[in-house]
């Protein structure tokens, strides 16, 4: 069958557990305006655009005796109104209870049984604005069968796309015996079916004997050549339950740095990252002697014809990056940044963040999930958390005539990691999403403090590029 789930889904699937859900999420806040957006507006334009992404109306079947990898079918019971739910925040609908509930929804896995989705429509933030947030599961959105639903959503005119919905209707389940001897005939047709079919049963019996035992991780170790990344105060067990804290800053801010240190906008966020970081740990009682660094997973967008295509244009790589903690100067700190991308640029793979802003429909969300992708893939490297940072239009984009005023990406925790970031920049600003694990981290809210802190210290390093105010008199950026 061609929709035959690949060893890499099958990997995402049984690495799954209550404390590690596999899912990453967007949370999109929008100004209504006199457009009408509510809840009902929600669902008809998932249901004029959901033909786009045809996997959001399938799920997982699996196959008889486990003689090939499971199947993704159509939904014979696909309900939209199952997928897209209605919220609302008590009064007085504040950023700090909009991301409250944000933690809780992704504190909860997927339902397998259906197809691996959820959309929110959440009502009763401040100033008549509301907010959606986007659930997906890792396998769902691969950049190569399927994007991310929030990138066919959004417009770049206020007026509405006119598109006719799609007249669907859901196959008819096949039938154990169909799966069964499809299974035969592809295992006997094409080998890498039968060897991915061989590879998949044989890490399952590994799971289930080490599990049984009480040796999971050391024995996936082991057989994975997985190095366990070194002991840091953001490694942790987790739990099941999650915080979720946002940052806005704004973009131009980040190009006065650039053009003064002569970098890039991409090393500018990391080294505002690596300031935030490290302030953060030394007020946690860290201290910077015993702990230089941090290692991050930075996926970066690459043309190279050996990685898997993509209907993006590109292809998402890993890249190890050492953030210097350790180091007291903020201008330091960002070419030392500066330094460890070096490499990647001279490759010529780098993908320019304008090409990647320029892709058509909301690009960002489907690359963040393919970031977290790739991270998870690379756990063996040992790693302490996952930063992915896309590039997004300098323009408004628009839901159903509603204009979205922010963006935040939710990336999805990795076993033993209490801390991951997502980075968009959008219409002007650069907003940040930093999940935590919720018992481990219980002052994560410091640090989104510490990100505006320390994009001010570069900006303080950059001659000239704006009038400073006096010291405690700041204006504060609002948190949108």
């Amino acid at each position: 069958m061609k929709n035959r789930l690949r060893p890499r889904d099958i990997a995402f699937l049984a690495e799954e557990s209550r404390t590690s859900p596999m899912h990453n999420a967007t949370l999109e806040i929008f100004e209504p305006g006199d457009s009408g957006f509510d809840y009902q507006r929600l669902v008809d334009l998932i249901d004029e655009r959901v033909a786009f992404v045809p996997r959001y109306r399938q799920r997982i079947q699996s196959v008889p005796g486990r003689l090939a990898n499971p199947v993704w079918i159509d939904d014979e019971g696909f309900d939209l109104a199952f997928h897209v739910r209605r919220s609302g925040l008590p009064r007085p609908g504040t950023m700090e209870q909009l991301r409250e509930l944000v933690a809780r929804i992704m504190s909860r896995p997927l339902d397998t049984a259906r197809p691996l989705w959820e959309v929110y429509f959440i009502e009763g933030l401040q100033d008549g604005r509301v907010a959606v947030l986007s659930k997906s599961h890792q396998i769902l959105v691969d950049g190569v069968q399927t994007v991310d639903i929030g990138q066919v959503l959004l417009d770049t005119k206020p007026e509405p796309k006119e598109l006719e919905r799609d007249d669907w209707t859901p196959r008819r389940a096949p039938s154990p015996f169909t799966l069964t001897t499809s299974a035969i005939k592809d295992n006997l047709v094409s080998p890498t079916v039968l060897l991915a079919t061989g590879q998949s049963v044989a890490d399952g019996a590994v799971r289930r004997a080490s599990a049984a035992q009480g040796r999971f991780a050391a024995v996936a170790n082991a057989l994975a050549n997985r190095r366990p990344a070194p002991e840091s105060p953001i490694s942790a067990e987790l739990s099941e339950q999650r915080r979720f804290v946002t940052v806005r800053t704004d973009f131009e801010d980040y190009r006065r740095i650039r053009e003064e240190h002569g970098t890039s906008v991409n090393d500018v966020v990391l080294a505002t990252l690596t300031g935030a970081l490290r302030t953060w740990l030394m007020a946690r009682g860290t201290s910077s002697t015993s702990m230089r660094s941090l290692r991050a997973m930075v996926p970066m967008s690459v043309i190279d014809d050996d990685l898997e295509a993509t209907s993006l244009g590109s292809q998402i790589a890993g890249h190890l990056v050492t953030l210097p903690i350790g180091e007291p100067s903020p201008v330091i700190r960002l070419h030392q940044v500066a330094y460890a991308f070096k490499s990647h640029k001279e490759t010529g793979r780098a993908v320019a963040a304008n090409r990647l802003a320029g892709i058509a429909g909301f690009a960002p969300t489907t690359f963040h999930a393919l970031g977290s992708r790739v991270a998870a893939e690379h756990q063996r490297k040992g790693f302490h958390l996952t930063i992915t940072n896309v590039p997004g239009p300098q323009f408004p984009l628009y839901a159903a005539g509603a204009q979205m005023v922010a963006t935040y990406p939710v990336q999805p925790l990795l076993p033993g990691q209490a801390l991951a970031i997502g980075v968009t920049s959008y219409d002007g600003g650069v907003y940040y999403g930093i999940s935590a694990d919720r018992d481990a981290l219980p002052d994560v809210a410091v640090l989104a403090q510490c990100v505006t802190e320390s994009l001010d210290e570069l900006l303080d390093t950059a001659s000239g590029v704006r009038q400073r105010a006096p010291r405690g008199r700041r204006t504060p950026r609002k948190d949108t």
